[in-house]
Order: structure tokens, then sequence, then C-alpha cells
């Protein structure tokens, strides 16, 4: 025997005899343990991602201190916003960062996928959510995301930090009126936030969906949101008691509110 042949020969043996004695259902149910991904994780929104909304994610990650970053590409790199992130985060046993999108080669060492990859969570701000779109996608963050999301790492933000994650939703980032926008599609139908906070939404979402210009979707108020795996709802939350998330749709020609009942969060 050649000892090519007898290496691969003695290994193969060696690992059937560790494996003798093993039913097929072990096996199969230790093979999917192995191979099985970690859950794609999103919390959003309506409006307002303070502190209790950013603990609830650090929670999701299940690390003790784990490492979020805040994406405010939607509100153009606001200081005040990055500001308002770091303060949100005080109380909180996390290890907050931030990642502008305007930057220079120069002043930015790091590739996206190295600084978006390495985080245990990502908050994208609210803002405009046309003009985070286009930018995310002339960066290339719009596929690191979708790896990051892949791989198990807590997406969220609120109003276009929420938008984002949706095939399509209303949106106030072009002129006059508020409109629709497409976006990245990770969460299948579309989104409405500030559903309480700005007259024009629930109308316009109605008018929308009911003429089937507009997948159905969820619409969530000003503190309220939901925490999604894949694109199953897990958790609904909001941190006041007035604070509603609906699933719209169409129902025998009627647009319907379905409520979804929230826990309280702080």
């Amino acid at each position: 025997m050649k000892r090519r042949d007898f290496l691969t020969s003695s290994v193969a043996g060696t690992v059937g005899a560790g494996l003798a004695g093993t039913s097929a259902e072990a096996l199969a149910d230790a093979g999917l343990r192995q191979s099985a991904a970690p859950p794609r994780r999103i919390l959003i929104a309506g409006g307002g991602f303070g502190t209790a909304f950013i603990r609830y994610m650090a929670e999701l990650t299940g690390k003790p201190r784990p490492k979020l970053l805040y994406l405010p590409t939607a509100s153009a790199d606001s200081p005040q916003g990055i500001i308002n992130w770091y303060r949100a985060c005080a109380p909180l046993s996390v290890e907050p960062s931030h990642q502008v999108s305007f930057i220079a080669s120069t002043q930015q060492p790091r590739g996206w996928d190295e600084v978006l990859l390495s985080v245990d969570g990502i908050v994208c701000s609210g803002g405009n959510t046309l003009n985070q779109q286009v930018i995310w996608k002339a960066h290339g963050i719009d596929a690191i995301l979708r790896q990051a999301w892949d791989r198990g790492i807590v997406l969220g933000g609120a109003s276009a930090g929420s938008l984002c994650w949706f095939e399509e939703g209303t949106t106030d980032s072009r002129p006059k009126d508020l409109s629709t926008v497409q976006c990245l599609g990770f969460l299948k139908g579309s989104h409405c936030p500030h559903y309480d906070a700005e007259p024009g939404r629930r109308p316009l979402y109605h008018k929308l969906i009911g003429s089937g210009q507009m997948k159905p979707g969820y619409a969530c108020d000003n503190d309220a949101g939901i925490y999604f795996e894949d694109n199953t709802v897990k958790r609904v939350v909001a941190t006041r008691a007035d604070a509603d998330v609906f699933h719209v749709s169409l129902v025998d020609g009627k647009v319907v509110e379905k409520p979804l009942p929230a826990d309280r969060i702080a």
C-alpha cells in the first residue's frame, strides 16, 4: 500500500471508529448544529432609538459588553447626532463607536468591511433615506451590511434607520411632499415610520397599499418598534404605553390595520 493511501485509510478508520455506535439521527443533528447559521437580526423603531432600544440591542447580541457602532450616513454624519449617540450609550455596558461616510482615504485607514464586520451591532441614524441609500450603494456599504446581517450582527435604527432595511416605504427625502423610496430589501414588504408623529404618513401609507402601489408592511409609531429574526416578527416593543405598531395590508379590497401588542422596555 502506498504511504498516501495508508494515511488516508488510517484517518478514515479512526474517524469511523469514533463514530461507531452513533445513530444516524445524532450524526444528522451534529451536522446541522455545525452548519447552522446564526439568526439574522434587525431591531427597528418608528422614531426615537434611544437608550432603551440600545440596551435591548445589546442584550440581543448575547455579549457582556458588546461593540455597537453608529452609522450616521442619513444625517450627513451630523456631529450632534454622534454626540447624542455616545450620550445614549453612556449608562450602558457597551463599547460604542461610530463610522462616518464622508471620508478621505488619508484619514480612513480601514476598509468598510474591516469596520462594519468587526462589531456586534450597527445602529443607523435617522435623516434622508434616499441620500443614505445612494451613498451606501456608491461605496458598497449596502453589500457589507448584508454580510453583517448574514453573520448575525444585530442591525437596527429608527426613521431612516428603520426604513432602510425594508424593500420600500414612505419617506420625506424629497422636496415638497412625502413620497416612496426603495431600500435594501433585507426585510420583505414595506415600512412606515413616524406613524403617529407626522400627519401625512398614515393616509399616504393607506393610499399606497390600498392602490397596490406598495406592498403590505409594518407601521411604527415613534418609540415603538419590532425585533425581527430573518423575516419573522419575534417581539414588538415600546418605551411608552401609547406607542403602537401595526401590520397594514389589503383585505377584501380594504386597508386593514392589525395592531401588534407591544412589550414595554426601559
